[in-house]
């Protein structure tokens, strides 16, 4: 779940994005696993017989930082945050993500993607 003041807007990236809604501080905490609002899942539940229950899956969850055989699946606005290769957070602690950089408020949130899915295909 997001920590921090957030909206959606349109983004110079890719489609949706995340937008600070308040100054966030370097090192500040800005997103944490929260159980019961973000959902551990099977990752069998990717192979859903409905189309539009795989698509979506496919598209917003990630692999589990310690168990392979489950996916992640952020339970809020956290899961239109955008890649980028110098993103202003960081997702490699499992669980939390930080603020690399002070983030004004209105600029898009970013991440590498590669921090938490390596395998994750940048050309959809």
């Amino acid at each position: 779940m997001m920590l921090v003041k957030n909206y959606l807007g349109l983004s110079d990236i890719h489609g949706i994005g995340l937008f600070a809604g308040e100054f966030i501080k370097k090192g500040q905490k800005i997103w944490e696993f929260i159980p019961g609002l973000d959902v551990e899942l099977p990752k069998s539940a990717l192979d859903s017989p409905h189309e539009s229950i795989r698509s979506f899956l496919q598209r917003y969850t990630y692999p589990h930082p310690q168990d392979s055989g489950k996916v992640i699946l952020d339970g809020d606005h956290g899961r239109f945050m955008n890649h980028s290769a110098h993103p202003n957070s960081d997702f490699r602690i499992p669980a939390i993500g930080l603020a690399l950089v002070d983030i004004a408020e209105g600029s898009e949130i970013t991440c590498n993607y590669d921090e938490f899915d390596p395998g994750f295909d940048l050309s959809h």
